[in-house]
């Protein structure tokens, strides 16, 4: 009996051993970054202080995922983190010893393991990109950018005698459009109260825009930054509960290529989006559609949306409409209120229907006032059509705004956003970046598990193929997760069982490839 225990379990470490298949000396040494340019990293986010966890929870990082991910092959971790999880009993100035504790063994373990460790602050005093929001903010209140300070000044003191070969500090996790004077003090204040403590300290910090556009003011501090890999946001957050309605309420499941079009629609006034956004959704008719009816499929609209179809060469309104989305029962089939935003962003789920006269060639989509409209699709039927042509839209922000020709028999003008598309919106603005002389790379990327394995994967090696061209490192957000290798639950996934986890090795391997 003890020789089959004995043969069981050399078998079973036999099998674990075949599932790394690119095993490195722990003794090898990582690239020494600097701020003009970043290693190639590649790697995951690990995820146990990344929120605050009840009194039972709180838990230390495990060294088998710094051993996993050294076997693997890969050299980088990033660790997203929430202050609430080292500060004692609400404090934002006591500091729970365990906690740093739990992290210095993180930063041990990269330096056993041959790792590289980002230390980021995911929630910072004054300052989150998730909910809830902080009660004073960073940028606004110099007290909260105090204590940031002294939160950063802490772990630099604590880790002065680490080499950059093996950490560097990433000062906030993606910053949206905070203006830039505020966003210049207190990156500036940061940087210095870590270099008065680690005056060689690599700092990191993330572009504008949740991480998708450089700041190159950021070049006075010497600095490199971080980008994201999460566009087009239909395949990244597919039916991801933490994201907005139009986004979480996709019913159909995404491409890639994505053909589908842009069915999101602004007020003209609204602040940040760029000029090709917010234009209206324009439509042109060819002779042979004749009389036409258009359908529109409205899902989500956001606290107001006054809308007319207007035959834009003759200046002629063809239909008009007002959504005053609010409480209770109305035309919407759901109400839905945001606490964060102070607003209805109720779901409507219905048809309008519009007769385009024969003859008209140019119709445009227009907000007079409001907030954001979202349409689900559009269907086109002209008089001697057999059948309507329904186009699938996206929720996409910031893209050009939908601009199709419809012919009587079918659509023209759909963009596809492939890998192309990625590069030129999500590679070649940062090449203005490396060009003045700041390092890159891409602190997360992934898709979450509902969006279809094969997309993902299709999606994930164009991202990984540009980025490998482009030079630039990166970590999968996450390892153990529904956006990582081990146990993400998609339900499409033939797993492989490693060390109790389920293992997606087909991710794995197109990692490994890149």
């Amino acid at each position: 009996m003890t020789h089959r225990r004995d043969f069981l379990k050399q078998t079973a470490t036999l099998a674990a051993a075949a599932l790394l298949p690119n095993v490195v000396s722990a003794q090898e040494t990582l690239p020494m970054p600097t701020w003009q340019k970043l290693p190639r990293w590649r790697g995951f986010n690990l995820l146990e202080k990344f929120i605050s966890h009840d009194n039972n929870g709180n838990p230390p990082f495990v060294e088998d995922d710094f051993r996993w991910i050294r076997d693997w092959g890969f050299n980088f971790v990033r660790l997203p983190m929430s202050y609430h999880t080292w500060i004692v009993d609400g404090d934002r100035t006591k500091f729970r010893e365990k906690t740093l504790c739990d992290i210095d063994k993180a930063v041990d373990y990269g330096q056993k393991y041959g790792i590289h460790i980002l230390m980021n602050f995911h929630r910072a005093p004054g300052y989150t990109v998730a909910r809830p929001q902080e009660p004073r903010l960073v940028w606004d209140d110099d007290e909260t950018l105090d204590v940031c300070a002294l939160h950063w000044q802490t772990f630099a003191r604590r880790y002065r005698g680490v080499s950059n070969r093996y950490l560097s500090f990433n000062l906030f996790n993606e910053p949206a459009n905070v203006e830039i004077d505020k966003f210049m003090k207190v990156h500036r204040r940061l940087c210095e109260v870590i270099r008065a403590e680690s005056p060689d300290r690599l700092i990191l910090c993330d572009g504008m825009s949740w991480g998708t556009q450089p700041t190159m003011e950021l070049l006075d501090l010497q600095v490199a930054q971080a980008t994201r890999g999460y566009m087009p946001m239909e395949i990244s957050h597919y039916q991801a509960s933490w994201v907005g309605d139009a986004i979480q309420n996709m019913k159909i499941p995404p491409t890639w290529p994505l053909t589908q079009a842009n069915g999101m629609l602004f007020s003209p006034t609204k602040p940040h989006l760029s000029p090709e956004a917010l234009r209206p959704i324009r439509f042109t008719f060819t002779p042979e559609c004749g009389k036409t009816r258009l359908r529109l499929h409205v899902g989500i609209v956001s606290t107001r949306a006054d809308l007319e179809v207007v035959d834009s060469d003759r200046g002629k309104t063809l239909w008009e409409k007002s959504f005053r989305p609010g409480p209770g029962a109305g035309e919407w089939k759901e109400a839905i209120h945001k606490p964060e935003w102070n607003c209805y962003q109720n779901l409507y789920d219905r048809d309008y229907f519009v007769e385009i006269p024969a003859g008209v060639e140019h119709v445009e989509i227009r907000m007079l006032r409001g907030d954001w409209i979202q349409f689900e699709h559009f269907g086109f039927q002209g008089e001697n059509a057999p059948k309507e042509t329904m186009v699938a839209t996206s929720a996409a922000w910031n893209i050009p705004a939908l601009c199709l020709t419809y012919d009587g028999t079918g659509v023209s003008g759909l963009q596809e956003r492939g890998k192309q598309w990625h590069y030129d919106n999500y590679i070649v603005p940062w090449k203005k970046w490396e060009a003045a002389g700041g390092g890159v790379m891409v602190g997360e990327f992934g898709a979450y598990c509902k969006t279809p394995h094969a997309v993902v994967l299709a999606w994930m090696e164009d991202l990984l193929s540009n980025w490998k061209d482009a030079g630039w490192g990166w970590a999968l957000w996450n390892l153990r997760g529904s956006i990582g290798i081990l146990d993400s639950r998609r339900q499409d996934v033939d797993y492989v069982d490693f060390h109790g986890h389920k293992l997606d090795r087909k991710m794995l391997d197109l990692l490994l490839r890149y």
